[in-house]
């Protein structure tokens, strides 16, 4: 069994659930609060800039020069191709690159980003591409998921940022770094694959804590009580 398979085994779960989450839910149907996406929209665009920080750290911790420049254009990409899909909606809603930078990062994103760069800064290429892989790859299989809700990408606003995660561009890259991880991780011990393991998981629960923190708008009162605190 491929490293990758072992991988895409204990993260589906987590997965899975994401896909039945309200916000997931609400933005398949085009019923999603468009308050809600706004706010995901600025807390993910300040998660983009961290995220191609890590690719960042894979670049500088290649061993040869073709996983350099692999590293390299996902840095472009995350900075310009995706940060396109946000820049049209930042626009849609009147979002400066002044209030972005204005907007503090949410607990969770700052949490989630700041966990990755720790894997980035002890790990090697591979731990360093298993961190971004939960984002990549959990997004790809959300696009499949897109695919058996009627009328998800036909949506006029909504359907842009859903199709999106179909698009041919997207699905490469998502198998790109798929295939890295196998190939990174060739000759692992098995301790080394259930760190790889491990990583995934907890970059997994991060993305499901990410939609909690999107559709709540980084209100989490309303589970704790912070009053006695």
């Amino acid at each position: 069994m491929k490293v990758s398979e072992r991988l895409f085994n204990v993260a589906w779960p987590i997965w899975e659930e994401h896909y039945k989450h309200p916000f997931i839910q609400d933005i398949s149907q085009g019923k999603l609060a468009k308050e809600r996406f706004r706010y995901y929209m600025v807390q993910d665009h300040k998660y983009l800039m961290e995220y191609a920080k890590v690719f960042a750290m894979g670049m500088v911790k290649s061993t040869n020069e073709a996983d350099m420049r692999l590293y390299a254009a996902f840095i472009q990409d995350t900075i310009n191709t995706e940060n396109a899909v946000h820049q049209h909606f930042l626009k849609e809603f009147g979002v400066t690159q002044e209030l972005i930078d204005e907007t503090p990062m949410c607990l969770n994103n700052e949490s989630y980003t700041n966990y990755m760069m720790s894997i980035a800064l002890k790990g090697g290429p591979a731990e360093i591409a298993v961190a971004v892989l939960a984002c990549f790859w959990s997004y790809k299989c959300m696009g499949d998921y897109f695919k058996t809700v009627p009328g998800a990408f036909d949506h006029p606003f909504y359907g842009h940022w859903c199709r999106t995660y179909v698009s041919d561009q997207f699905v490469n890259g998502n198998q790109t770094v798929l295939d890295m991880v196998d190939r990174l991780s060739e000759g692992y011990s098995e301790e080394q694959i259930k760190n790889l393991e491990t990583i995934l998981i907890n970059c997994s629960k991060y993305e499901h804590q990410f939609w909690d923190m999107a559709y709540t708008m980084g209100d989490m009162d309303y589970r704790y009580d912070l009053t006695n605190l």
